[in-house]
C-alpha cells in the first residue's frame, strides 16, 4: 500500500465516521429493573424496548447485547400481538418462551415492552406476581414522560 492511498484511506475514514449520541438512562425505569432484579430470585436480566425495537433500559448481564434483545423481543411482541388478535379478537399481555436453561417472559407495556430473563429454577408465579405491576409502572412512567415532551 502506497503513502498516498493510505493517507486517502484515513481521510475517508474520519469523514465517514458518524459520533452516535449515547442516550440518557432512563434513571425511573432502571430503578424499576433493578429493583425487580432484587425482589425475585432467580431473575438474570430484564429489558425495555419500545415496539418498534429500540432500546429503552436494560438491567442485563454483559454477555447479552442489549440492542439486539430489544429487537428481538419486539419482534415476538408484535408477533404474539397479532396471533393474540387474530385467534381470539382481543389484545396482548404477556408470552412465555420456557428454554432448557431458562425462560423469557415478555410483558406489554403500553406502547413498549418488558422482556425479563430468569433461570430455568425461577418460581413462575412470582415472576408474574413482581413482573406484571413494573409492566404497568413503566408504561405510566413512559408515558407521562412522552406527554411532558409534548
Amino acid at each position: 500500500m502506497t503513502v498516498r492511498k493510505k493517507l486517502l484511506g484515513d481521510w475517508r475514514g474520519r469523514l465517514t465516521k458518524v459520533a452516535m449520541p449515547v442516550p440518557d438512562r432512563n434513571t425511573v425505569v432502571l430503578a424499576e429493573l433493578k429493583s425487580l432484579r432484587e425482589r425475585v430470585p432467580r431473575l438474570t436480566g430484564s429489558v425495555v424496548a419500545s415496539s418498534d425495537g429500540l432500546l429503552i433500559e436494560h438491567d442485563l448481564p454483559p454477555h447479552i447485547e442489549p440492542a439486539g434483545m430489544a429487537a428481538m423481543a419486539a419482534a415476538q411482541l408484535s408477533l404474539s400481538y397479532r396471533l393474540a388478535t387474530t385467534a381470539h379478537g382481543g389484545g396482548f399481555n404477556e408470552v412465555v418462551v420456557l428454554g432448557t436453561e431458562g425462560q423469557v417472559v415478555i410483558y406489554a407495556a403500553g406502547y413498549t415492552s418488558l422482556t425479563v430473563l430468569a433461570g430455568p429454577e425461577v418460581n413462575v408465579g412470582r415472576l408474574h406476581l413482581e413482573s406484571r405491576p413494573v409492566a404497568r409502572a413503566i408504561a405510566e412512567h413512559l408515558a407521562a414522560a412522552q406527554t411532558s415532551e409534548e
